[in-house]
């Protein structure tokens, strides 16, 4: 599943350059997780690096974008490839 940012957000910049997949953005509140691009830094770390970095605790898993490790390791495999 992907993950996604809450209105507890305090805008303070650390999870955008974390992501290794681009998919943390300014949204026009608070940052936003694109589900598309979002695989949990399956592929490229153990842990998001955007919940590690996070002050606040406010980056969950989405219930609105369930996926599997393997679906999120497929993903992966798609976004490296169009590199």
């Amino acid at each position: 599943m992907s993950l996604f940012i809450t209105d507890e957000c305090i805008n303070c910049d650390v999870c955008e350059p974390e992501c290794p997949n681009s998919a943390i953005t300014q949204g026009e509140e608070i940052y936003e997780i694109d589900p598309q691009l979002c695989t949990e830094c399956v592929g490229h770390f153990d842990e998001p690096q955007c919940v590690e970095v996070c002050p606040v605790d406010c980056i969950p898993e989405d219930p609105d974008n369930v996926e599997s490790q393997d679906q999120l390791k497929a993903k992966y495999d798609v976004l490296m490839a169009a590199k």
